[in-house]
C-alpha cells in the first residue's frame, strides 16, 4: 500500500529495533488506490502507528530454522520465531513508529513518520494506530534481551565534517547531527568485529550523504570519529 523513502539507504547503520533514535526522518508514499485522505481519517489523533511491511533485502528462497541474534553478539543461535531476524519464512516485519502526520509531495500522498527502522524502498503493506491501553504491556519479558542497550560510545566530528555538516541546509536533512551520533554511537559494525581496535574506515548512507567514520581507542576509552559527511 505504500513505498518507503527513508533517511537509511541501506541496511548498514539502520537501528536494530525502531525508537533507538528519535531523529531518523521518512515518508510513507501511498501508493494507489489507498491514496485518499479519506482512508487515514482520523489518524492524526494516534500519536504512534503499527507498521506492517516486507524485509524486501532479505528474501530467500529457502529459510532457516535458526538465526544469531546481534544481540548475543553473533555467537548464539536461536530459533527465527524467537528472534526478530529479518530473516524469515514470510520475510514480515513490524514496528512501532511515531506519526508525523500526512501531506502532500508533488501530487503524493505521504505519511510522515519518525523514530523507524526501515530502509529507502521498504514495502509498506499495512498501517494500524497503536493502542497504548491494549498494545503496551509494561511486565512483558524476553529472557535473553529484556533491557534496552545502553552503552553508547562517544563521539567525535573532526573538523572536516563539521564544515560539511553545517554546509547542509537543515529542512532537508532534519535533526542530522543527533542522527548521525545515534547511528554510530551503538557501534553498527558486524558482530564479529565489535571490540576490535582497527584502522578500518566505515561509511552509512544517510539521505544522499556518505558519512565516514572510524573506531578509535586510547587509553582504554573508546570512541567514533566521524572524518567526512559529503
Amino acid at each position: 500500500m505504500a513505498i518507503t523513502r527513508s533517511c537509511f539507504q541501506d541496511k548498514f547503520g539502520v537501528p536494530r529495533q525502531p525508537g533507538l533514535t528519535r531523529h531518523a526522518h521518512a515518508e510513507l508514499v501511498i501508493q494507489s488506490p489507498f491514496d485518499r485522505e479519506d482512508a487515514f481519517r482520523g489518524l492524526e489523533t494516534a500519536s504512534h502507528l503499527w507498521v506492517i511491511f516486507q524485509f524486501h533485502e532479505a528474501v530467500r528462497a529457502e529459510w532457516k530454522p535458526v538465526v544469531r541474534p546481534p544481540r548475543l553478539g553473533g555467537n548464539r543461535k536461536m530459533g527465527v520465531f524467537a528472534s526478530r531476524s529479518p530473516f524469515r519464512p514470510n520475510s514480515l516485519g513490524l514496528s512501532v513508529v511515531r506519526n508525523e502526520g500526512l501531506a502532500r509531495r508533488d501530487g503524493k500522498l505521504v505519511l510522515r513518520i519518525s523514530n523507524h527502522d526501515l530502509i529507502e524502498g521498504t514495502p509498506i503493506l499495512d498501517i494500524k494506530p497503536y493502542l497504548p491501553f491494549a498494545d503496551s504491556v509494561p511486565e512483558a519479558s524476553l529472557g535473553w534481551a529484556d533491557s534496552p542497550p545502553t552503552e553508547r560510545l562517544e563521539v567525535v566530528f573532526l573538523p572536516e565534517a563539521e564544515q560539511q555538516l553545517a554546509a547542509l541546509p537543515p529542512e532537508d536533512y532534519p535533526d542530522f547531527r543527533a542522527l548521525i551520533e545515534d547511528v554510530v554511537s551503538y557501534d553498527p559494525r558486524p558482530s564479529f568485529r565489535r571490540g576490535r581496535d582497527e584502522a578500518r574506515i566505515y561509511g552509512a548512507h544517510l539521505y544522499d550523504v556518505n558519512v565516514r567514520f572510524r573506531f578509535v581507542t586510547e587509553g582504554g576509552e573508546k570512541r567514533v570519529e566521524v572524518l567526512t559527511v559529503c
